[in-house]
């Protein structure tokens, strides 16, 4: 049988177990020029909750629908001569045990190169890493000695992001909740400084760690640390915005800038961005995320959960700050030795 989270209501604030409905039902089969997947591990990732507030790059998750997830599975039966049987794949498999592909895919099918473990597979060299990848050097584009300074920095992308702008030359501060996080970006991945945002006073502190500006500032989570950032801007400094996590669970609500008028007296720029617009450059990514990972410049963390019963708690964790890297859900073990 195929145990399955279907989306029950919109959530009013954090995603809960009772937003969606667990049902079983029998095991798809796959039709001419589509494969059959057994899902091995899940990404757990702050989009997720806008994926079923409302249409964004994607459509919105519709009530009755599986919910939607990145993950990385195992190919099972095969009527598509592109994948065999026992290829691992990484792809949009949703929040169960078994799914269907090969179709009119939201996000293309990623082969999972040979050697590399699924966790690695859903992190650093999956959409993880060239989310930080592609964020930080084709729209933040720093340079050698610039300052660049990312929020949620102990997390999946914002640790990721530091280590690449280290890599790069550059000064780099992190901001992170808590003073274990902000012990781990200075002590194992070489930032220069760490802001603790539960403790410190972000405005002061920011002054203090960039006495030049911030040249640029990678935002995961919006708010009032956005705001912060932009009153130490640097001449022509950017904002890259890879999310706003803060502001997911009542986006109705979540205030725009204050601080925006930053932009125009330092001549700055503000731009978005998501990663699927750089999937046909994936192998670039991943060819050089790999070869950094080999050579030690870069550290990957990620941080297990089990049981597919428990994908809801599981994302929960990320806006509860209880994860530490990159959160992952293992819901079943491979049938093959990779």
């Amino acid at each position: 049988m195929n145990r399955q989270w279907l989306l029950a209501r919109r959530p009013n604030g954090q995603m809960k177990a009772e937003d969606f409905t667990w049902i079983t039902s029998p095991i798809p089969e796959p039709a001419e020029g589509q494969i059959l997947i057994r899902n091995l591990c899940l990404s757990c990732d702050p989009t997720q909750r806008g994926w079923i507030e409302a249409n964004t790059y994607f459509p919105a998750v519709k009530i009755g629908e599986v919910m939607r997830s990145f993950g990385v599975g195992e190919v099972l039966v095969s009527r598509n001569p592109q994948f065999q049987r026992g290829d691992f794949l990484q792809g949009l498999f949703g929040w169960q045990d078994y799914a269907i592909a090969g179709r009119e895919e939201l996000y293309p099918l990623l082969p999972v190169p040979s050697g590399v473990s699924i966790e690695t597979a859903l992190s650093v060299l999956g959409n993880t890493g060239m989310t930080a990848y592609f964020g930080l050097l084709e729209v933040g584009r720093p340079r050698p000695g610039e300052t660049v300074v990312v929020s949620a920095a102990a997390g999946a992308t914002g640790s990721i992001v530091g280590q690449i702008a280290k890599i790069n030359g550059c000064r780099t501060i992190g901001i992170a909740g808590g003073e274990e996080k902000c012990r781990y970006l200075i002590e194992e991945l070489g930032f220069d400084a760490a802001i603790d945002y539960k403790a410190d006073n972000v405005v002061g502190r920011l002054r203090k760690t960039c006495p030049n500006g911030i040249d640029v500032y990678f935002d995961n989570v919006g708010g009032q640390i956005l705001d912060a950032a932009l009153v130490h801007l640097a001449l022509r400094g950017r904002v890259v915005i890879c999310g706003a996590m803060s502001g997911y669970n009542d986006m109705g609500r979540a205030p725009g800038p204050k601080n925006y008028l930053k932009l125009l007296i330092q001549r700055g720029k503000m731009e978005g961005f998501v990663v699927i617009d750089f999937l046909p450059r994936a192998a670039e990514a991943i060819a050089v995320l790999a070869g950094w990972v080999s050579e030690g410049k870069i550290k990957d963390r990620v941080d297990i959960q089990y049981g597919l019963e428990n994908a809801p708690t599981a994302v929960a964790r990320l806006f509860s700050g209880e994860n530490k890297g990159k959160q992952l859900l293992r819901i079943a073990d491979s049938s093959t030795t990779r």
